[in-house]
């Protein structure tokens, strides 16, 4: 896939309003809340409805999964009403779009496997898009460090999303070096876990726009 004209801008872990509306009013194409049972940013679907209310108009929703019962990805579904759902565990194909939603599966980047990283595409095929994180296979996401960011593949015929360890220091470069569809932030952008930094966030835009200018 060429080198999108626009790099997309996704937020995840988010857990307060304040920060879902900021992120709208910084023109972010994304928000994510994390369903993951392991995570320091897990929200209960109430909470998630309730931060759901916070999006603005043409900011998607994505609800990220681990491993999750069929049955909280159907309510999930239903009482928050996301866009789309993003797949960070060992979900195949097949139960990935058994919901009636679009989405993204995570491809782990980091660590030691056998398996070439373009083939891991293949076991996704009516996936929208792949999100590139640095953890280990069997691991989880939102871990603060990159990957060596050369190991991502040429030729993948679907939207490419970059994540970890990636922040306002550095996602210049990022996007300088591999020209991905969207880059995914989350501790990047945070003061705490799950807390986001209005300033922070605020130069995380910045530098995307400043990196597709560069482009241009």
């Amino acid at each position: 896939m060429n080198a999108p004209l626009r790099t997309r801008i996704k937020f995840c872990g988010m857990t307060r309003a304040q920060d879902v509306a900021l992120a709208g009013e910084l023109g972010v194409d994304a928000v994510g809340f994390v369903f993951a049972s392991k995570s320091p940013r897990r929200l209960d679907i109430e909470q998630a409805a309730a931060l759901r209310a916070h999006a603005m108009p043409f900011v998607d929703v994505v609800a990220l999964m681990m491993d999750s019962p069929a049955e909280l990805v159907r309510e999930v579904v239903a009482r928050v009403r996301p866009t789309l759902l993003q797949f960070h565990g060992d979900e195949d194909d097949a139960y990935c779009r058994g919901f009636g939603l679009p989405f993204l599966k995570a491809v782990a980047m980091g660590g030691t496997d056998d398996e070439p990283v373009a083939a891991r595409f293949a076991h996704h095929p009516h996936a929208s898009g792949f999100l590139l994180d640095s953890h280990a296979r069997g691991g989880s996401g939102g871990t603060g460090r990159t990957f060596d960011w050369s190991r991502v593949p040429h030729g993948i015929d679907r939207p490419l999303l970059l994540a970890g360890g990636i922040g306002p220091d550095n996602v210049f470069d990022a996007i300088r070096a591999v020209q991905p569809w969207g880059v995914d932030v989350s501790s990047g952008i945070e003061s705490a876990p799950g807390e986001k930094d209005a300033v922070k966030m605020r130069r995380f835009v910045e530098e995307v726009r400043r990196a597709d200018a560069a482009a241009d």
